[in-house]
């Protein structure tokens, strides 16, 4: 979703990010600019498509801090400070910048499965929309849904997938819930099929 939604936002913005289950463990952590924004938190794959789609992207890993915070309180106590000091223009603590290569070559750029079913029940994947032809039907658990502009281009309860708002493939109910319609969750998997 990250990598989604931060195109969107100006340059200059900070991101602190904190889906952290090593949180309190010896990951490291650390600040990025790419493309001109910040992002601030563990070094944990969490900016891994960030990283692989900017132009440019710099690291800066964190120094430690040096009064004793609580672990499983990072994103408060570690992540938030920086991310406040970048917010006021100053530069990162620690030491020089280096170059942000990928460090997780075998993850995807694109995840062929829903990642969030928001409160209407449509259910977002980790599909880039673009370059999808639009003939390409999408199946479900065992249902195959062609695609559609909009809610409006299909008949009421019909399911059907589309370019959400973010660039995603998403998928939907006219007037429905496709979580509840389809037996979508977070995690159900995608296939593509021409």
């Amino acid at each position: 979703m990250l990598a989604a939604y931060a195109p969107e936002f100006p340059r200059g913005s900070v991101f602190l990010c904190v889906v952290d289950p090593g949180v309190g463990t010896a990951r490291g952590a650390g600040a990025l600019r790419a493309d001109g924004r910040w992002y601030v938190g563990p070094d944990n794959g969490l900016f891994e498509v960030i990283i692989r789609r900017a132009g440019r992207a710099q690291w800066w890993p964190l120094p430690a801090p040096v009064e004793p915070i609580p672990a499983t309180f990072h994103g408060r106590d570690w992540f938030a400070g920086v991310a406040a000091r970048l917010a006021r223009g100053a530069a990162p603590p620690g030491g020089q910048a280096i170059a942000a290569p990928p460090r997780w070559p075998d993850w995807p750029d694109d995840l062929s499965e829903i990642i969030y079913i928001d409160g209407f029940g449509n259910a977002m994947s980790g599909l880039r929309a673009r370059g999808i032809d639009r003939r390409t039907r999408v199946i479900v658990q065992q249902h195959r849904l062609g695609w559609a502009r909009t809610f409006a281009d299909v008949p009421l309860g019909a399911p059907f997938w589309y370019e959400n708002a973010n660039g995603l493939l998403e998928i939907a109910v006219n007037q429905g819930s496709a979580a509840q319609l389809l037996a979508l969750a977070a995690g159900s998997p995608i296939e593509l099929a021409v």
